[in-house]
């Protein structure tokens, strides 16, 4: 996957930070110099050239996915789940804030903003975890000046070495899953959207009871995670009735029938979201000996 954008003819780099403000997250711009200007391209070149360490190229992220603390996927700019960093590289004139760096514990991530010489835009973002935490030990970092080890007095922040996902036109491209979904606050934004979800499931698979799904599904963020894997899947709206009666029973899902239409027993939920969303399977390599299995990730072959 190629990059909408150009890093070897950077024209702007530009700085910031999202802080939390009690009534939600706001992006500011910070002024910096050259050499952090530097620093900040540097790191994003550090990420894309991590990213073109996959050879077999970036897989769409899939929010019921359990992922890798560091894995190359990408999500669609126009996606629904992209929204929260959408938002923030489409963003005209953000404010500036000298001093947005004064409360360091409301810093939850930090992002660069760069223009190439087609005026085309490339966001970077990274958790700020290490960018705060070096702020912890003021009093006890020392440097040396003039032959003496002196104690650092000033506050001092540290860049990390590359960035948890670089955004253009076209893509989010991930480097670390989980770096993305705080970012997006993926994770209130899903159960959030748990009552849409399964009404443009439902609209589909007219054939399945989901009173109880979508009950279970509001207090179960694995299972929020499900319906938004399945809602965004193509082949969705053509499952065969007959073939997931009969998946469920070899996987061990309770379901039952009334006035045709399923019914999912209580407590297999869980169960019977995994079947839909084509993670629960069964094998039968040793003769008389059926095991049944959940994918942690699900990836076609090609």
């Amino acid at each position: 996957m190629n990059l909408s954008f150009d890093l070897k003819k950077v024209t702007l780099v530009e700085f910031g930070v999202g802080r939390d403000v009690g009534s939600g997250q706001t992006f500011v711009a910070v002024p910096i110099d050259a050499k952090v200007q530097k620093a900040l391209h540097e790191m994003t070149q550090a990420t894309w050239q991590a990213m073109q360490q996959d050879a077999e190229g970036p897989t769409k992220y899939e929010p019921s996915d359990k992922h890798g603390s560091v894995e190359y996927l990408y999500l669609p700019l126009d996606d629904d789940m992209a929204m929260g960093v959408r938002d923030l590289h489409q963003a005209a004139n953000l404010p500036l804030d000298s001093a947005a760096l004064a409360t360091p514990e409301k810093v939850l991530c930090y992002f660069v903003r760069l223009t190439d010489d087609q005026q085309r835009k490339l966001t970077a973002l990274r958790r700020a975890s290490q960018f705060k935490g070096i702020v912890k030990n003021k009093g006890r970092l020392i440097r040396l000046i003039d032959d003496t080890l002196q104690i650092v007095e000033d506050t001092v922040f540290k860049l990390d070495s590359d960035f948890d996902l670089p955004i253009d036109a076209n893509n989010v491209h991930i480097l670390r899953p989980s770096g993305f979904e705080f970012a997006g606050k993926l994770q209130q934004a899903i159960l959030d959207a748990v009552p849409v979800n399964v009404a443009a499931i439902k609209s589909e698979l007219t054939f399945i009871v989901f009173d109880g799904i979508e009950k279970y599904a509001a207090k179960h963020t694995r299972a929020a995670r499900y319906l938004a894997s399945i809602r965004g899947q193509e082949e969705m709206k053509s499952i065969d009735k007959t073939a997931l009666n009969k998946l469920c029973k070899s996987t061990g899902v309770d379901v039952s029938e009334s006035t045709g239409k399923m019914i999912i027993a209580d407590g297999h939920e869980m169960a019977f979201l995994q079947v839909l969303d084509r993670r629960r399977y069964h094998l039968e390599l040793v003769k008389d000996k059926p095991e049944k299995f959940v994918a942690a990730s699900r990836k076609p072959v090609k």
